[in-house]
């Protein structure tokens, strides 16, 4: 492997550039627009994540910027009741060998972007649309080994992998926004991920260290508005969902109401398709295989697919051979995700006589049960 072009400057494609570095691969990356800027809020960083992080080298940049949880907490949206609880901060590193982090995404972006400026195997091209090899010819005057497809859900690139996905609307839309810690409710923990459930809908909130704030997301159905990512939150959609959450806690329906700037966030996945030409060109995370956030894995399966590309691919196989053994091994682990988070929205919007079985048996199990459920997520250790 003499050389890697990478396309999009996110986190799929700035771990992917770090990934090939370590194995002395030099790299350039494409970034279409002039200037980076992550959209978005904060994100959950699970002890898979973490592992492939630490293996770059970036633990340290990042352990002063990012919190770690003291628990995963589940809780009742009508009552404010708990449901159950993991006690994230102590079982992460004991438990699955990383900690469990939330970081605000233009943060660990950062982050990311200064430590390829200052690896002298990392080129960074912004304002460069490339879509394929021929463009890459055309920009560099060089041919490179491989091009790594990092340009999310909406990827131009994805078009050259003949019988690849496409997006789909998932049914499911996300209003999101910072809330000041000084300015927050008091049933927001600071100390913990809490997971506030109810019918057809739930909300994530957990505290960002690096903006002493909160994160805040509220996830329910909604329209499909066609090729949309993020976007100002208008009366309309304020409106709507304040609506979804009509049946809520007061103090939560107070929180919505009230909520400072938030987006609009329609979610869209990637449907079954090819990931790679099977010669020269793969797809990694979102563009691949974009999911919903219902198992919080989005950016963690991005980090994985970014570590174990550059480890396999840099083997002593053939190219070919390893970009079909990545696309093979990848798609079984990202379908055992997209699985769970099938069954959490399942269990976390269920009503009536399931939403009362769901938290008889969730309070009924040992918080050692409830975590040993997680060990094939959490536990896994990316090869690279």
């Amino acid at each position: 492997m003499k050389s890697v072009a990478v396309i999009g400057a996110g986190i799929a494609g700035l771990v992917t550039a770090l990934s090939y570095a370590r194995k002395g691969v030099p790299s350039t990356i494409f970034e279409r627009t002039s200037k980076l800027q992550e959209v978005g809020a904060g994100l959950q960083l699970s002890p898979n994540a973490t592992h492939v992080l630490n293996q770059l080298g970036l633990t340290e940049r990042l352990k002063d910027l990012w919190r770690e949880p003291d628990n995963i907490c589940l809780v009742s949206g009508a009552t404010l009741a708990p449901v159950t609880a993991i006690a994230a901060k102590t079982l992460a590193a004991q438990r699955w060998g990383s900690p469990y982090a939330a970081i605000h995404r233009a943060t660990l972006q950062k982050v990311l972007l200064e430590a390829a400026e200052e690896n002298p195997l990392i080129t960074l091209r912004l304002d460069s649309a490339i879509d394929s090899q021929a463009d890459v010819i055309r920009a560099t005057g060089t041919v490179p080994d491989l091009l790594v497809g990092a340009d999310g859900v909406w990827s131009k690139f994805r078009k050259k992998i003949p019988e690849a996905g496409h997006p789909v609307f998932s049914g499911m839309v996300a209003w999101r926004f910072i809330i000041p810690q000084k300015d927050a409710p008091s049933f927001l923990n600071p100390r913990n991920v809490t997971a506030f459930v109810g019918p057809r809908a739930h909300i994530v909130a957990y505290p960002l260290k690096d903006s002493g704030a909160f994160n805040v997301v509220a996830l329910a159905s909604g329209t499909n508005p066609g090729e949309t990512w993020a976007a100002d939150c208008n009366p309309s959609h304020r409106s709507d969902m304040v609506k979804q959450f009509s049946g809520w806690h007061r103090d939560i329906r107070t929180l919505l109401s009230y909520a400072p700037k938030p987006t609009w966030w329609p979610l869209f996945g990637v449907s079954e398709g090819r990931w790679t030409d099977g010669n020269h060109s793969i797809l990694v995370g979102d563009a691949a295989h974009a999911m919903t956030p219902f198992a919080a894995q989005g950016a963690a399966m991005a980090i994985e697919d970014a570590y174990e590309l550059a480890g396999i691919t840099t083997a002593d196989v053939s190219l070919a051979d390893a970009l079909l053994f990545f696309e093979r091994t990848r798609r079984q682990r990202v379908a055992q995700v997209r699985s769970r988070g099938a069954f959490n929205k399942f269990a976390y919007h269920a009503r009536g006589p399931v939403r009362l079985a769901r938290d008889l048996v969730l309070r009924l199990r040992s918080p050692e049960n409830v975590a040993a459920d997680l060990d094939w997520l959490y536990g896994y250790k990316a090869p690279g």
